[in-house]
């Protein structure tokens, strides 16, 4: 499978569609798009697209990270996490993630080797506007996952 990966610096906005997959909150993607550094996985067309941001202390957090709905489940998503773990290997030393409390999406991040780290109680309640439901579950708390990354 040939695929590439991209930085993408300006008009991130243009992604808002397939960002809004993963965060669909604008005014919440607005918090972390300008601060964070955008990728772009393409193969025939963009798959995936994804934000990172710099926590400070050697830590960096995967705010957003979103496939196409008909690219889903053919190993885009954990390609583009691989490859943000070796780019990042010379900067940071942990990865972040935080997600809701489905079960999907927490299976997806411990099979590219994010194990639980902490959670932030009320999170969706306390910071989105309406309910957020997803797979049937009401989020409530962000649940967080951490992985560490080898130095290069």
């Amino acid at each position: 499978m040939s695929y590439n990966i991209t930085q993408i610096a300006t008009d991130k906005k243009q992604y808002l569609e397939l960002l809004l997959l993963a965060d669909e909150q604008e005014s919440m993607i607005d918090r972390y798009l300008e601060r964070g550094e955008m990728f772009a996985l393409e193969d025939n067309g963009i798959k995936a697209i994804c934000v990172v941001t710099d926590e400070g202390n050697g830590v960096c957090e995967l705010k957003n990270i979103a496939v196409t709905p008909d690219s889903q489940r053919k190993g885009y998503g954990k390609r583009l996490i691989n490859y943000l773990i070796s780019h990042y290997s010379d900067r940071y030393t942990q990865m972040i993630v935080g997600t809701g409390e489905v079960p999907s999406a927490i299976k997806f991040y411990q099979s590219c080797n994010f194990e639980y780290s902490h959670r932030i109680k009320n999170f969706f309640i306390d910071n989105y506007n309406h309910l957020m439901i997803e797979e049937g579950i009401v989020l409530k708390d962000m649940f967080y996952l951490k992985r560490m990354i080898p130095k290069a």
